[in-house]
């Protein structure tokens, strides 16, 4: 990645006395898949529309490789955007659905159709364009609506939430695939979505938003494994909070909340250099590859231990009494803040 696609510098956008936009400063870099993540009304969908053009900022500016669109109308911004009801013409074929945008651009019919039928391929959707979107799948619309897009060639792809209407194993394999199409097209994606999992599946870095401001920009690992703090811990993925002043060893200094990953708490005896805690089992939530044991610790909060099945497994039962353990160095300190 050697430019920037896109800058936000202290964007803003009010509606009356709420913003939906606190000032926000974001580069997205050249070639990038870039998510941002947070829950309804975090505002990632309003700095969507607000990069496409669709609304005005209050304060602050867009660029968009290096030019200021901050007052270009929307036709005139090199993006697409591809919602998630798709937004297909239903009268109209697949090859024609593709080829709408450069219809309207009076982009000649025979240039028209080879670079709908390049789009449809890069989708692998090659032989469907005589087709109508009636006669598709959900996840074939999907594709559809995202060859439309890429048929124009934008510098930015703008995509908000465009898997939420499929169903969960539709959507996981849409995951792999749309990254897929990413790496090979090359041009920036710009991802919206509330789904945690989908964002660690996708994304080169992910933008964690709440209340209008970014928690803490990373990539999927550093979000997982050094969350900011309480919110991006709780938001992405599941975790346990504790604190550090009762659970992280004297000498490392730690006074705050400390985060710690359901699957690096372990039942049983612990072995050398770990800590512990004794505690009563509350649940056990039996998940198939992974059980999750639910601990109300005697002293503290009560944790989530999560370990992979094998066909020696031993399930524990509620009622009984575990110790849990874990390495002080999977404790991460929720002490610092990265808002934006």
């Amino acid at each position: 990645m050697t430019g920037t696609a896109i800058r936000l510098s202290g964007l803003s956008k009010t509606y009356g006395d709420t913003a939906a936009v606190d000032g926000l400063d974001l580069e997205v870099a050249d070639g990038e898949f870039f998510s941002m993540l947070g829950p309804s009304g975090s505002g990632k969908t309003t700095v969507l529309r607000l990069i496409a053009g669709f609304e005005r900022p209050t304060a602050g500016t867009i660029e968009l490789a290096g030019a200021d669109v901050t007052a270009v109308p929307a036709h005139r911004r090199d993006v697409n955007t591809v919602f998630q009801d798709y937004a297909l013409f239903p009268h109209l074929t697949v090859g024609g659905n593709v080829e709408y945008g450069l219809k309207v651009k009076r982009v000649p019919a025979a240039t028209r159709r080879a670079r709908a039928e390049e789009a449809l391929a890069q989708v692998r959707l090659e032989g469907f364009a005589g087709r109508k979107p009636g006669q598709l799948s959900g996840g074939q619309r999907q594709r559809v609506a995202l060859a439309r897009a890429l048929v124009n060639r934008p510098t930015v792809l703008l995509l908000d939430e465009p898997l939420g209407a499929l169903d969960l194993k539709l959507r996981r394999e849409m995951q792999l695939e749309l990254k897929e199409i990413q790496r090979e097209v090359g041009i920036t994606f710009v991802f919206v979505t509330h789904d945690q999992e989908e964002a660690l599946t996708m994304s080169d870095r992910i933008a964690v938003f709440n209340a209008g401001r970014i928690e803490q920009l990373a990539t999927p690992v550093g979000l997982y494994e050094q969350p900011a703090n309480a919110f991006v811990a709780g938001f992405v993925g599941t975790t346990n909070l504790l604190d550090g002043a009762e659970f992280a060893p004297a000498s490392s200094g730690i006074t705050g909340p400390v985060a710690v990953r359901p699957e690096r708490l372990h039942l049983g005896t612990p072995a050398g250099g770990t800590q512990s805690a004794d505690g009563v089992i509350a649940e056990v939530v039996y998940l198939g590859a992974a059980t999750h044991t639910v601990v109300a610790l005697d002293v503290g909060p009560t944790v989530t231990v999560s370990q992979p099945n094998s066909a020696s497994a031993h399930l524990a039962a509620r009622g009984d009494r575990v110790t849990v353990s874990w390495r002080p160095d999977d404790l991460v300190p929720l002490t610092h803040h990265t808002r934006s």
